[in-house]
């Protein structure tokens, strides 16, 4: 099954999405999937988190169209990259990086070739022009390298992967979801090595130093009670059974975080 999916910040009150989707349909037949359009507007780091997220659920060969652009129509390119599993299609602007990163074996290049975009090109709309029907194309077996040459020249971006130092964790925040969960780029595999669930743990994130228990879920403590988990995405986060932990805690993106055990 052929698939290109979607994610902007776009929103849905306007016919942009549908744009996209009518210019994909007119070239190609492949299943035509959203992952979500309401990525905050030029929120990069946002759109890069929503991606990284749900890429990895879609089968071997999928064609991801993401569009959070702030700089469309200038002189920043697009590009497309193929991955180990899936191929990435957008601005050059770091949104597609994480994703690489996380996928591997990545291949970058720039998207050139005018044969296979639209007719006429505006300045401000290259989801729809450019970067839609590349993407159709390419589930028409184009290959790439007849969308462009190949580029060793990007922005590049990645959430990292935190840093274990004897009893210490230590990463960042990248994420605040619409629950108000603080989400880190503290893998799964980093923080089940070094703890175990049930058990209380000293963190510092921000200005702030808390002593909370390390749960499988939201329910295992009381309601309005602070928490660490591991959430779906497989990154280590806290939140409030319940509650918003990023406005109690006064906590925002790429705030420290250091987690003490043992």
């Amino acid at each position: 099954m052929k698939i290109i999916t979607f994610l902007s910040d776009f929103g849905t009150k306007n016919s942009y999405v549908s744009q996209m989707k009518a210019v994909a349909s007119g070239i190609t037949n492949a299943r035509l999937i959203d992952i979500t359009h309401e990525i905050t507007p030029h929120d990069i780091r946002e759109g890069a988190y929503a991606l990284r997220c749900a890429a990895p659920y879609f089968p071997t060969g999928t064609v991801h169209v993401a569009i959070v652009d702030p700089g469309v129509g200038t002189e920043r390119r697009g590009i497309l990259i193929t991955t180990s599993k899936q191929i990435l299609i957008g601005p050059d602007n770091g949104l597609l990086m994480p994703t690489a990163h996380f996928l591997g074996n990545f291949i970058i290049y720039e998207i050139s070739n005018e044969k296979y975009m639209l007719d006429s090109i505006s300045s401000t709309f290259h989801g729809r022009d450019i970067f839609t029907p590349v993407a159709a194309h390419i589930t028409n077996g184009i290959p790439f390298d007849e969308i462009g040459n190949k580029t060793y020249e990007y922005v590049d971006f990645d959430f990292g992967k935190g840093e274990l130092r004897e009893n210490t964790v230590i990463g960042n925040v990248i994420h605040i979801d619409r629950f108000g969960n603080i989400i880190t780029n503290l893998n799964k595999d980093i923080i089940l090595n070094a703890m175990d669930f049930n058990k209380n743990i000293k963190v510092f994130i921000g200005s702030k130093c808390l002593e909370i228990p390390f749960v499988k879920s939201y329910g295992y403590v009381k309601n309005k009670s602070t928490l660490a988990t591991i959430g779906s995405c497989n990154f280590f986060e806290i939140g409030i059974n319940q509650g918003n932990a990023a406005k109690k805690l006064s906590i925002k993106e790429e705030d420290k975080i250091e987690i003490h055990f043992g």
